[in-house]
């Protein structure tokens, strides 16, 4: 059993290679809650690099500059001809550019402070040692429904989202589509997202809590309206039951083995410690990113946890061949 585990666990990484490889973009961005403080950045490196230039060929044209020879014990204590003049002007345009990157910045924090209308979807994210507990909110109590580490939403509409932690301090931060949010323990902060582009963006905790801060990411979906309509309405739903003799039997050694953490709807599974797992294999990773989610990383993942996320709170549970192979082939139904 620890041979085909570790077997396994290897498979899983080397098949998590491609996933692992992608990086954070962060220089262009997709929405209005990133893209003024983007552009900011960029203005403020292009000034500051058009000064370096400044002062680098004022320094190399002075120290290269011929003089005339002079024996200085008979210069002349004399009033400067003019030459505070270049003192007045560079003070004047530093002063100048200052002001002009205050006023920029301002404008820039004031455009990504609110979104430019009210958000319809509320969403509430939760920062745990390591993923990302979703839940989104709605008037209507039936609606409303919880999920882990994958974002969706409708392209071109704000979405307000509210951050808070369990354990530690983290950061949420998905730079292409806004800024960095502290996610505090006994505090609520908001913020907001808005894509305006569909597609796939990568977020992480960008806030050292712990081992396996890297390995805590976060993707937001950006769907088209009708898309995310079929998907929030698809996560609604309760589980749906197992159609065969070894799907029954996986669903058994899940609420034996797995129910204390992890809760499935529309099963005796309520646990509240791990993801909600009643659309799992709606997800395009799992553990927090770090794999792509398919049933062999799947059963890496539950055949030996800590082999692939050390110090994650996922225990390794001991499970024979027959169980595993029940509880995956359980899981693989839930989409």
């Amino acid at each position: 059993m620890k041979r085909r585990s570790a077997a396994a666990a290897l498979g899983s990484l080397l098949a998590a290679a491609p996933a692992l490889a992608q990086p954070m973009a962060y220089l262009q961005t997709y929405g209005p809650a990133a893209h003024p403080a983007t552009v900011l950045g960029w203005g403020l490196g292009a000034i500051s690099l058009f000064v370096m230039a400044i002062i680098a060929i004022l320094v190399l044209a002075a120290t290269f500059r011929p003089r005339p020879r002079v024996d200085l014990r008979q210069l002349a204590v004399t009033r400067d001809a003019g030459g505070t003049a270049w003192i007045y002007v560079g003070v004047g345009l530093t002063l100048a550019t200052l002001i002009g990157c205050m006023v920029w910045t301002m404008v820039a924090l004031a455009a990504v402070a609110h979104p430019p209308a009210a958000p319809k979807i509320s969403i509430e994210v939760q920062g745990n040692q390591w993923w990302w507990g979703l839940r989104y909110r709605d008037d209507d109590p039936a609606r409303m429904f919880t999920t882990a580490n994958e974002i969706h939403i409708p392209v071109g509409e704000p979405v307000r989202v509210e951050v808070s932690s369990s354990d530690v301090i983290h950061s949420f931060w998905v730079p292409q589509l806004a800024g960095k949010t502290d996610v505090i323990p006994g505090q609520t902060n908001i913020t907001w997202l808005q894509a305006d582009k569909p597609g796939t963006y990568r977020g992480q905790c960008g806030e050292f809590c712990g081992a396996q801060h890297a390995g805590m990411a976060i993707h937001v979906i950006a769907d088209s309206p009708g898309q995310f309509a079929e998907w929030r309405n698809s996560q609604i739903k309760p589980a749906a039951p197992p159609s065969t003799a070894m799907q029954r039997a996986g669903l058994g050694v899940f609420l034996a083995r797995c129910a204390a953490c992890h809760t499935i709807r529309g099963t005796n599974a309520g646990g509240l410690i791990g993801p909600d797992l009643t659309h799992l294999m709606s997800r395009r990773t799992i553990a927090a990113g770090l794999l792509p989610n398919n049933p062999g990383n799947l059963s890496g993942w539950v055949a030996n946890a800590q082999a692939l996320k050390p110090g994650a709170r996922m225990p390794t549970i001991p499970l024979s061949g027959a169980e595993l192979s029940a509880v995956v082939a359980y899981l693989t139904t839930l989409h």
